[in-house]
C-alpha cells in the first residue's frame, strides 16, 4: 500500500504479535495509534514509530478503524464494550476488526450490540504466529458483513498474505478454533513419532527429513521439529495460549454436542505442561510431557 492510500489505524494490545503487526501497518504508510496496559510495550510502539496513546478512546479519535490484538474473550469484552471502550468511542470508519483468538459467542453478541449502534465488528483471527506477523504473511480468516469486509481488506493485506471472508460474525473464530485444533492434534503426533523414535534409537534429525518427505509431512514437523528433537523450549507461540484456544475449541463443541476426544486429551497434555510451569515456553514444549511419560530428563 501506497503512502498517498495511507489511513489512521489505532491499534490496541501490543504485544509478541501485536507489535509486529503494528509494524507492518507502519511499513505500509499508515499512521498508527497504539495502546497497551504494559508500558514496556508502549516503548517498543513508541521505539516503531507509531503514537503512543494513554487510552483506548484517545487510539481511536481519528482513527479509520480500531484493530484489537488481546489475549482472550474478557479483555476483548472490555475494550470493545467497556466503559471508555470502543462502543462508546468509535473510530471514524465504524469498523472494529478483532484479530485475537476468542469465543465465536461472544462475537456474535458484541456483533450485535454495535451493529445496532451502527458500527461493524470484523472476527479477524491470524495463523502464522510471531514469524508470520514478523513477516506480515499471516493467514486472516474473517469473518462479519461483506462490505464492512471489503472496506478493511486493504488494512489486513499489510499484515497477511492470506486472505479470506468465510462467513458472517464469528465465521473467522470458528474456522480459527478449527486450525487450533488440529495444531493441538498435529503437535501431539509430532511428540508421539519423535518420542517413539528416540526410545528405538533412530537418528531424530534423519527421521524428520525423512518424514517431510511423505505423507506424515506437516508445518509442525518441519518448523518445531528441530526444536522438539534439540529440547529448546524458548518461547513462540506460548503453551498457556494454546490452552487457552483449545479451552475454547472445547466450549464450542460442547455448544454444538460435538464429541472431540482428540481435543480432549490434548488439552490434558496442555494442562499438564502448565502444571509442570511451563506455561511462558513455546508450543513445542508439549515435548516435555513425553519426556515426563517416558521417564527421561527434559533437555
Amino acid at each position: 500500500m501506497s503512502v498517498a492510500n495511507s489511513q489512521v489505524i489505532g491499534f490496541i494490545g501490543l504485544g509478541t504479535m501485536g507489535i509486529e503487526m503494528t509494524r507492518n501497518l507502519l511499513k505500509a504508510g499508515h499512521t498508527v495509534q497504539a495502546f497497551d496496559v504494559v508500558p514496556h510495550a508502549l516503548q517498543a510502539a513508541t521505539e516503531a514509530g507509531a503514537r503512543v496513546c494513554s487510552s483506548v478512546a484517545e487510539a481511536a479519535k481519528d482513527a479509520f478503524l480500531i484493530v484489537t490484538m488481546l489475549p482472550d474473550t474478557p479483555q476483548v469484552q472490555e475494550v470493545v464494550l467497556g466503559e471508555g471502550g470502543l462502543y462508546a468511542n468509535p473510530p471514524q470508519g465504524r469498523i472494529i476488526i478483532d484479530m485475537s483468538t476468542i469465543s465465536p459467542q461472544a462475537v456474535r453478541a458484541m456483533s450485535a450490540t454495535l451493529k445496532a449502534g451502527g458500527i461493524d465488528l470484523l472476527d479477524a483471527p491470524v495463523s502464522g504466529g510471531p514469524q508470520g506477523a514478523k513477516s506480515a504473511t499471516l493467514t486472516i480468516m474473517v469473518g462479519g458483513d461483506a462490505a464492512a469486509y471489503e472496506r478493511a481488506r486493504p488494512i489486513l493485506a499489510a499484515m497477511g498474505t492470506t486472505i479470506n471472508h468465510v462467513g458472517s460474525s464469528g465465521a473467522g473464530q470458528t474456522v480459527k478454533l478449527c486450525n487450533q485444533l488440529m495444531v493441538g492434534i498435529n503437535l501431539q503426533a509430532v511428540c508421539e513419532a519423535i518420542a517413539l523414535g528416540r526410545a528405538s534409537g533412530v537418528d531424530l534429525a534423519q527421521m524428520r527429513e525423512v518424514l517431510l518427505g511423505g505423507s506424515a509431512a506437516s508445518w509442525m514437523l518441519d518448523r518445531l521439529g528441530p526444536a522438539m528433537i534439540g529440547g529448546d523450549a524458548s518461547a513462540g507461540f506460548r503453551i498457556d495460549l494454546m490452552l487457552k484456544d483449545l479451552r475454547l475449541v472445547g466450549e464450542l463443541a460442547q455448544s454444538l454436542s460435538v464429541p472431540l476426544p482428540g481435543n480432549a486429551l490434548v488439552t490434558t497434555q496442555y494442562m499438564e505442561a502448565k502444571a509442570h510451569g511451563e506455561g511462558g515456553n513455546g508450543n513445542q514444549a508439549l515435548f516435555k510431557v513425553y519426556d515426563r511419560m517416558c521417564n527421561r530428563s527434559a533437555a
